[in-house]
C-alpha cells in the first residue's frame, strides 16, 4: 500500500530539533525525500542520518533563514538532491528573550522578526516560483498560539506570529489559482528544547501553571504537531488553504 508521500520532496527548516524534527522524521516515514535544513549543522545532520538509518532518502543544507542567499541555497539543494519540491514546512524560528515591551531591546525584538517572520517571507519567497514551475505544492508555515492570543514578555514573538498567520493567509489567496495551498499550523506549548532552554521544562511549578492554560492540562508533543503539518501538506487536506490550524490541547478555546 503506498504511503502518502511516495514520490514527493518534503523540506523542513529548523528539521535538528523539536517540532521540526519530528515533522522530517513524519515525511520520511510517509515516502517523502526530505530535505532537512537547520542553522546548527550538527543537530540537521543527526535528523538526517536518523531518517537514513530509518530506511528513508534525505539530505542536509545548512540555513540561517535570515539571510536570502541562505535561503535560495536550501531551495536549490532541494532541486539538485531530489529533483523538485512539493511540501515545505516553514519552521525555523526563535523565542527571543521575556521582557515587557518598552525594555525589550531594538537588537532583540528585531533579530525575533528577522528570523521568525522575515525568514518564513525569505522561504515563501524561493519555495512559491518553484511550486508554481512545477504545477502545485502545499506550504505549511509554523505560527503558535501567540498568532492569535497575547503573552506577557512576548513582544517580539507575539509580533512575528501575528505577522506570520497574516503573511500566510495573503499567500493563500495569491497562489490559491496556482494550485499551491498556504496553510499554518499554531501550536500551543509544546513539549521542546526551546521550552527547556527557557526553563519552562525544568521548573515543576512553572510548567504546571503553563500546562494549566491548556484545556488538556498537558504540554502538546512534537509528534502531535507534525502529524497536522502532514495532513495539511497531503491531499487529505487539498480544500484547504490560509488556514491557521490550532495544535494547542484547547487553549485559546478557553
Amino acid at each position: 500500500m503506498p504511503s502518502r508521500f511516495d514520490g514527493k520532496v518534503a523540506l523542513v527548516t529548523g528539521g535538528g530539533s523539536g517540532i521540526g524534527r519530528a515533522t522530517a522524521l513524519a515525511f520520511a516515514q510517509a515516502g517523502a525525500r526530505v530535505l532537512v535544513s537547520d542553522v546548527i549543522a550538527d543537530l540537521g545532520e543527526s535528523t538526517t542520518r536518523a531518517i537514513v538509518r530509518e530506511g528513508g532518502k534525505a539530505a542536509f543544507a545548512a540555513c540561517d533563514v535570515s539571510k536570502s542567499t541562505d535561503v535560495e541555497a536550501m531551495v536549490q539543494a532541494a532541486l539538485s538532491n531530489f529533483g523538485r519540491l512539493d511540501a515545505a514546512f516553514n519552521n525555523a524560528g526563535i523565542a527571543g528573550p521575556r521582557a515587557l515591551t518598552a525594555e525589550l531591546s531594538e537588537e532583540a525584538f528585531q533579530r525575533v522578526l528577522a528570523v521568525n517572520l522575515t525568514g518564513a517571507w525569505l522561504c515563501l519567497r524561493a519555495e512559491l516560483p518553484v511550486m508554481e514551475k512545477q504545477g502545485g505544492g502545499a506550504i505549511v508555515n509554523n505560527a503558535s498560539i501567540l498568532g492569535s492570543v497575547g503573552f506577557a514578555g512576548a513582544a517580539a514573538y507575539a509580533a512575528s506570529k501575528h505577522g506570520l498567520l497574516g503573511l500566510t493567509r495573503v499567500a493563500a489567496i495569491e497562489y490559491a489559482p496556482k494550485n499551491i495551498r498556504v496553510n499554518a499550523v499554531c501550536p500551543g506549548f509544546i513539549d521542546t528544547p526551546m521550552l527547556t532552554q527557557a526553563g519552562i521544562s525544568l521548573d515543576p511549578k512553572v510548567r504546571g501553571a503553563l500546562e494549566a492554560l491548556h484545556a488538556q492540562k498537558r504540554f502538546g508533543r512534537p509528534e502531535e504537531v507534525a502529524a497536522a503539518v502532514l495532513w495539511l501538506c497531503s491531499d487529505e487536506a487539498s480544500f484547504v488553504t490560509g488556514h491557521p490550524l490550532l495544535v494547542d490541547g484547547g487553549y485559546v478555546a478557553q
